[in-house]
C-alpha cells in the first residue's frame, strides 16, 4: 500500500518562504507523476504545480508561477514544493498527489485523475 506524507507547512508572514516535502514508502517516487495541491476552507481543491516522470517536465497554476518551485530529490525519495513571497492568499491545506503510470510524460492538473493522496500539510500565511 502506497503511503505518501506531506510535511513543512507552518505559520508564515507574508513575504515568507516554506518548503513543503512529499515523501513515498513503497513507491520509487522518480517513476511517477507527483502533483501539488491546495484547498483553502470553502473552496475546491485547486492544482498548484505538478512534475512528470519522463522528462522532469513541470507546470504551475498562474497564481504561484515565479514565486513556487517544484523539485525532486531521488536519493531522498521526495519531492519538495519550494514556496517563497507567500500571500495570505496561498492560506490551505496543501497536498501532495501522485499519478500512478509510470514513466509518463504527463503532468496532470485535475486532482480527480491521482491516485494517492498524502493526509496534508497546513500552510497559512498571516501577519
Amino acid at each position: 500500500q502506497l503511503q505518501l506524507a506531506e510535511s513543512g507547512g507552518g505559520l508564515v508572514q507574508p513575504g515568507g518562504s516554506l518548503r513543503l516535502s512529499c515523501a513515498a514508502s513503497r513507491f520509487t517516487l522518480d517513476y511517477y507523476a507527483i502533483g501539488w495541491f491546495r484547498q483553502a476552507p470553502g473552496k475546491e481543491r485547486e492544482g498548484v504545480s505538478c512534475i512528470s516522470s519522463g522528462d522532469g517536465s513541470t507546470y504551475y497554476a498562474d497564481s504561484v508561477k515565479g514565486r513556487f518551485t517544484i523539485s525532486r530529490d531521488n536519493a531522498k525519495n521526495t519531492v519538495y514544493l519550494q514556496m517563497n513571497s507567500l500571500k495570505p492568499e496561498d492560506t490551505a491545506v496543501y497536498y501532495c498527489g501522485l499519478d500512478n503510470l509510470p514513466r509518463s510524460m504527463r503532468c496532470l492538473r485535475d486532482s480527480s485523475e491521482y491516485d494517492y493522496w498524502g493526509q496534508g500539510t497546513q500552510v497559512t500565511v498571516s501577519s
